[in-house]
């Protein structure tokens, strides 16, 4: 297991306890490098959506928890916040949360002249998303799928 999968899982671990604690949903939690600085992040939420104040809270706890363990060799920034409007979809309850509502994808490579898709989220498997767009069904192998989320309008 890789260092980034190692910290991410550990990081996982101790934020189950404070999830269930606030009644949060741990949404992803990621390890990531952005220019020279690495970054820890965590994502919840929340029926009604997540607050500042929500997010200061685990990040202390988190933070505290963190320290105590101290597994991380490198040096990072913690973060905590709300996955946002235009989340990805990204393990097994994303895509059970998301069955019958619109979502949009982006594919590499394009399938019938076409990279972007739009529709309602009818199946998925390990394998692929099927969409359907006005009635029209569309299957989508999920290793030609770039990014796929919820879609929202302004």
């Amino acid at each position: 297991m890789a260092k980034r999968e190692e910290y991410e899982k550990k990081t996982e671990e101790l934020l189950a306890p404070i999830m269930e604690e606030y009644g949060f949903e741990l949404v992803d939690v990621e390890f990531v490098k952005e220019g020279s600085n690495k970054y820890l992040r965590a994502y919840i939420d929340k029926p009604g959506g997540i607050t500042i104040d929500d997010c200061e809270v685990v990040s202390r706890r988190l933070s505290d928890l963190l320290d105590a363990n101290d597994y991380i060799e490198e040096a990072y920034i913690l973060e905590v916040s709300s996955p946002g409007l235009g989340r990805p979809l990204k393990k097994e309850k994303d895509y059970v949360r998301s069955m019958g509502k619109e979502i949009e994808i982006h594919c590499f490579r394009a399938v019938n002249h076409e990279k972007e898709f739009q529709g309602i989220l009818t199946a998925y498997d390990n394998e692929t998303v099927t969409i359907t767009v006005d009635e029209e069904t569309i299957t989508l192998e999920r290793a030609n799928i770039a990014l796929i989320r919820l879609a929202f309008d302004f």
